[in-house]
């Protein structure tokens, strides 16, 4: 259960204010976001899709404990200018942390799938084989 919380319009405010002073003042940017995922369901089980372009698969890191399916990232990027009478570092931290609860006991987790393309991390999450819809069948009375 969530409590909602009412905060006053300049809370909501000061950490974009903070973070655009932090940047000015440090030449570098933090950066924290939540990716969109589109989660849909069939017959044979779920497929999720995370929007996070500009990755690498090397860049995320995919657990699953118990019936917890946990998505992150953390990339940090560092860059020095050396010139004659100066030097100038940059600095850039992304990283995110998406968690799924899953029904209980109904993936199959040993063909869990992951795949990284054209901006698009795709997960494909199988139902155990006995939970998947096996069609219309005729059953004959004996």
């Amino acid at each position: 259960m969530k409590a909602v919380v009412k905060r006053s319009p300049f809370w909501n405010e000061f950490p974009s204010v903070f973070d655009q002073v932090f940047n000015d003042w440090a030449g570098g940017s933090v950066q924290q976001h939540t990716p969109a995922v589109n989660v849909k369901e069939n017959d044979e089980g779920f497929h999720l899709e995370v929007a996070v372009p500009g990755y690498e698969k090397g860049d995320f890191n995919i657990e699953l404990d118990h019936d917890t399916l946990t998505i992150s990232s953390e990339r940090k990027q560092e860059k020095e200018e050396n010139k004659e009478n100066y030097t100038r570092r940059e600095f850039n931290f992304k990283s995110f942390k998406r968690s799924f609860h899953l029904p209980e006991n109904i993936v199959d987790a040993d063909k869990i799938n992951a795949r990284y393309e054209n901006g698009i991390l795709n997960i494909d999450l199988p139902k155990r084989p006995e939970l998947q819809a096996k069609g219309a069948r005729t059953i004959e009375i004996g």
